[in-house]
């Protein structure tokens, strides 16, 4: 009979993490609270992770690589500029959807108390996503032959700033209000007005 497979710790606690961030809305999570939901000691959860900083910065990671390898596989599959926006669009918010917990990550309402790094890194994550969407709007003109009636850095801007609003509404709502509805009727709102 072979032995019982050894459950991932650091993913159980950065699971956890995550599940309590969406669970304790408003409170401040402590390494003892997060030792007794893992069910680990404190000295356990840091010999997983140095700092509870360092247990943000997984979920971070897991943001980060989760996301721009999806952006990654709709700019290879997908040609057309406003389809690579739609879709990269709806990723986030479903993405935020789909794990309210990482969301307060994502809109620094999880961070606050926290090391500035973190909240550093979150305005990074977004940084990247923007100049993303600047490049599919700047690679559109070359691909295309279509230019926006106004510059792209300004369309890539407006479409984060969407993002961050539902982003933030959801949070805001204690995740009633999600961020994929109406995603249809703003998505046809923007595509006439800007591309």
């Amino acid at each position: 009979m072979p032995a019982a497979k050894k459950p991932n710790r650091k993913a159980q606690i950065l699971q956890s993490l995550a599940g309590m961030l969406e669970t304790h809305h408003g409170q401040r999570i402590t390494t003892a609270k997060l030792a007794e939901e893992v069910g680990v000691s404190e000295a356990a959860l840091y010999r997983h992770f140095p700092s509870k900083a360092r247990m943000f910065e997984g979920l971070i990671e897991f943001i980060e690589e989760t996301l721009f390898s999806r952006i990654n596989k709709i700019i290879s599959e997908e040609k057309d500029a406003a389809n690579r926006c739609q879709l990269i669009l709806h990723l986030l918010l479903g993405f935020a959807e789909k794990n309210p917990g990482i969301t307060r990550i994502l809109n620094g309402d999880a961070l606050m108390g926290e090391q500035e790094r973190l909240r550093e890194r979150i305005a990074q994550l977004f940084d990247r996503l923007e100049v993303q969407l600047k490049q599919v709007l700047r690679e559109r003109k070359l691909r295309e032959s279509k230019s926006l009636q106004v510059d792209e850095a300004l369309v890539a801007n407006m479409l984060i700033c969407f993002v961050d609003g539902k982003i933030n509404q959801y949070v805001r709502s204690q995740f009633q209000r999600r961020p994929t509805q109406q995603f249809n009727e703003h998505w046809a709102h923007i595509k006439a007005s800007y591309l």
